[in-house]
């Protein structure tokens, strides 16, 4: 009969757990893509990141384009983020919206449809 030695046991556990960390901090591809005719400011946020970083920031994307970017892997393999949209025309419209469970090559479809919220005077 064999028995595990309290090492091979640790050795174990670390192997399972850096196993884990490695499937956290994996990249996953995904497409923002614009849904609307009118080119649109995008900023979106990996929510997956402590600092919620941002994976574009102020980008331009005309209409009906897309660009690809990549998100931090959750702890369930998904990625999750935050995006926020304005029209880069005369009339602003705005939009923003929260998109979990992303996998590998989805697409995100922003859109810039509503009144934007009016800015405090500074």
């Amino acid at each position: 009969m064999h028995t595990m030695t309290p090492v091979a046991c640790i050795l174990g556990l670390a192997l399972l757990s850096a196993f884990d960390a490695a499937q956290a901090d994996e990249m996953l591809p995904i497409t923002i893509v614009n849904n609307n005719t009118n080119d649109v400011i995008v900023t979106v946020r990996d929510l997956n990141t402590l600092a919620h970083t941002k994976v574009l920031v102020s980008q331009r994307i005309n209409g009906f384009a897309s660009i690809p970017v990549s998100v931090t892997a959750g702890a369930d393999g998904t990625g999750h983020v935050r995006w926020t949209a304005a029209t880069a025309g005369d009339d602003p419209k705005c939009g923003a919206k929260d998109r979990r469970g992303l996998g590998n090559n989805d697409s995100v479809h922003v859109y810039a449809k509503s009144a934007c919220p009016a800015r405090a005077p500074r």
